[in-house]
């Protein structure tokens, strides 16, 4: 799921296969919910920031995995390979990223114009505290809209005609990616993070 700028103060969803296709729209600057700069031990900085950030909703950012566990063919190697390489292991939650975040590591190229964007952190951001409701409780779903409705004032729309498949909170979450991406270009974004880069050279940062 993608929220595009159209222009004229539009936008517009796609739902696209990979992070391959998000790049091809050619935007100049682009958000993606997805960890980009991994550790080789411990956490990363930005992750801890971000949950001390969230508070209460602090269990919405998982821990990035560490690059190692990128070529395990299951959990358990998975598991095993973050136990030998730090100590700790990973959850099934994390694992279920794991190809998402090898996607995005074949096609994001270190210093590309791809920044990576927890969608709860720009919620809090947008409101000015973290949110309190759930984004899949009707009254999350709501609270968000409202707050998007204001830089996005077609959202409420673009939610209502979705496309096939695609969850109110997936749209929601995209629309908020969307925001710190416009803060990006005007220059306003904060960076979470303590400026690290993992051994691709790839930041290991949030940007809200």
């Amino acid at each position: 799921m993608a929220a595009v700028d159209g222009g004229a103060g539009t936008t517009s969803l796609l739902i696209l296969p990979d992070v391959e296709a998000v790049l091809a729209l050619g935007g100049a600057v682009v958000g993606i919910d997805i960890p980009l700069g991994l550790p080789p031990v411990g956490p990363r900085a930005c992750d801890v920031a971000a949950r001390a950030r969230l508070g209460a909703r602090r269990s919405s950012v998982f821990p990035a995995p560490l690059r190692v566990v990128l070529g395990a063919v299951d959990h358990r190697e998975a598991v095993a390979r973050s136990v030998a390489a730090s100590g700790k292991g990973l959850s099934v939650q994390a694992w279920n990223l794991v190809p998402k975040i090898a996607d995005a590591d074949r096609h994001v190229a270190p210093g590309a114009a791809v920044a990576e964007v927890h969608p709860e952190l720009s919620f809090a951001t947008l409101a000015g505290a973290p949110l309190l409701t759930r984004k899949r409780e009707a009254a999350g779903r709501a609270e968000r809209c409202a707050l998007l409705s204001g830089p996005f004032p077609d959202v409420a729309g673009n939610l209502g005609r979705r496309p096939r498949g695609c969850a109110p909170d997936d749209v929601l979450d995209a629309y908020a990616v969307l925001w710190t991406v416009r803060r990006i270009a005007a220059g306003t974004a904060e960076v979470l993070g303590d400026g690290e880069v993992d051994e691709t050279g790839r930041r290991m940062a949030i940007t809200v």
